[in-house]
């Protein structure tokens, strides 16, 4: 006899707003009511494999098996029907639940009830529902209509959980990438590779040949000379630049919490896990991932990167599968990364699965001349974020800027500059320009000059783009750096002006303006 009620439970169940695990239990009440069972168990069809979502009567360990449907005659049975499938209690086809009986380990291996339903959306199978009773003639009662609408429905139940999962986690990735991407535009804050020195030029050579690579890449360089930008820089170049490039600052993980930040976890895997939460790596998933200051992921985290760099698959912390994913890695360190391996702080086989491919990033003394232009453009910079007129530095100033010794690099470059920006609009009307002389660089104008008389009598091989002195006055000095810099970038762009002041970090009006000045125009 049709169990109208206990149908219609599971029925207006799919319109309600229930958690998977809810929807599952509820769903095996509704079951229970309907077939007079001692045992029951809904499972997901997956390639093959059957994985338990809910059960009842059946020992705990059950949720956490999976059962090749292959090895067990009666489950592969059920994933080639069409129709409910009812077992004869004396059959020789061992029960794939024998010993998993919660009341008794051995009651199935003995003669029982056991019936199953496929449950096929649109004609797919996505599981399995299966019922066991003690008692051989329990489900003589329970008509084949019964059986047939309870499949539908469980069916319906199943899918309608999957899909919703599914939303969520594709909810909670857009969410972790839209997080990633807002910080990173926060660090980002417009900036890109600047400069047309040499070894720039060399630079956005490497990044070309790279970028379409699809290697992985390990980018070297010191602190603060551009590291994370270059990385932008190749994911750019890449084909997965339509896609999500994150970032992970190594140096910035607890041992404690790395493993879940790469990797994810489950729910339950650790006090404080209440949901579960995908890494780095699967949130990347066909995009890429940049692993800053390589150099400090802690030894245990390194053979489990190294798995997904050689396998591609990552298992969430307290999962028992692993999950396929397609992730670009491109790592940075201002490590000596051989040293560390020499000395037994890094493993040499990450080393080497990391440095397919190495891309060096030349530190700020080996490229003083593009130090007028980011110099130029972190002023613009800071007009923006102090809310001041338009900045100028003296001729003065700017030869000071470009010998300085920079150890921090463009970093500590942009921090001084910000800094002397700051001093120099102190008492200035809002609005009005801002000029910046060299005794705006406060403490740091001593540190600065003594660095470049070391570089100067020293005869540093990276010191030999700075001006030295001359007879002439310094803005005339100036004057011919620029003359020099304008001419080789209109050259280098076959006489595109527009094209050269990109390149110098300018714009257009601006460069005309500087070049009717300086007699070029």
């Amino acid at each position: 006899m049709l169990n109208v009620e206990a149908l219609l439970s599971v029925a207006l169940d799919l319109t309600t707003s229930l958690g998977a695990e809810d929807r599952y239990r509820r769903l095996l009440e509704a079951v229970r009511q309907v077939v007079p069972c001692d045992a029951a168990c809904l499972m997901r069809y997956d390639d093959g494999v059957l994985v338990p979502l809910a059960a009842h009567g059946l020992a705990p360990e059950v949720l956490g098996r999976t059962f090749c449907a292959r090895a067990h005659p009666r489950l592969d049975i059920l994933c080639h029907a069409e129709a409910p499938v009812r077992f004869r209690p004396d059959t020789d086809l061992p029960d794939p639940f024998d010993g998993l009986l919660a009341s008794d380990a051995t009651s199935l291996a003995h003669v029982h009830a056991c019936l199953g339903c496929p449950l096929r959306v649109e004609g797919a199978l996505i599981g399995l529902l299966t019922a066991d009773a003690l008692d051989p003639r329990a489900f003589e009662r329970v008509d084949e209509a019964t059986l047939s609408w309870l499949g539908a429905l469980a069916g319906a139940a199943v899918r309608t959980s999957q899909l919703i999962d599914a939303l969520e986690h594709s909810a909670e990735r857009l969410g972790l990438v839209a997080d990633d991407l807002r910080r990173a535009a926060e660090r980002e804050r417009g900036a890109g590779l600047l400069g047309t020195s040499p070894a720039m030029q060399k630079l956005r050579d490497e990044i070309a040949l790279v970028g379409p690579a699809d290697l992985t890449v390990l980018i070297t360089g010191e602190t603060g000379a551009g590291k994370e930008l270059v990385a932008r820089a190749v994911h750019a170049a890449s084909a997965r630049r339509a896609e999500p490039l994150l970032h992970v600052n190594c140096a910035a993980l607890p041992e404690s919490v790395a493993e879940s930040e790469l990797f994810g976890h489950v729910r339950g895997a650790f006090t404080g896990a209440e949901q579960h939460r995908p890494g780095k790596l699967e949130v990347a998933d066909g995009g890429t991932l940049f692993l800053d200051e390589i150099g400090e992921l802690p030894l245990s985290i390194q053979p489990k990167l190294l798995r997904a760099l050689q396998e591609g698959e990552v298992q969430r912390v307290g999962a028992d599968r692993s999950l396929r994913v397609d992730v670009r890695v491109l790592a940075a360190t201002n490590r000596d990364i051989e040293k560390e391996v020499a000395e037994g702080r890094f493993r040499a086989d990450l080393f080497h699965r990391l440095n397919v491919v190495r891309v060096a990033v030349p530190p700020l003394r080996d490229r003083r001349s593009d130090i007028p232009l980011l110099a130029g453009h972190f002023c613009d910079a800071a007009r923006a974020r102090l809310g001041v007129g338009p900045v100028r530095l003296t001729p003065a100033a700017r030869a000071l800027l470009q010998r300085g010794a920079w150890p921090g690099n463009v970093r500590e470059l942009e921090n001084a500059v910000f800094r002397m920006v700051l001093q120099a609009s102190r008492g200035v009307p809002r609005g009005a320009p801002v000029v910046v002389e060299p005794g705006h660089l406060g403490a740091g104008l001593p540190a600065a000059a003594a660095a470049a008389g070391r570089g100067e009598r020293g005869g540093d091989e990276a010191g030999n783009d700075a001006p030295a002195a001359a007879a002439a006055p310094l803005h005339a000095q100036v004057d011919a750096f620029q003359r020099e810099l304008i001419r080789k970038a209109v050259a280098q762009h076959d006489g595109n002006w527009a094209a050269a002041a990109r390149s110098l970090g300018m714009h257009r009006s601006n460069l005309h303006h500087l070049a009717k000045r300086l007699g070029l125009r």
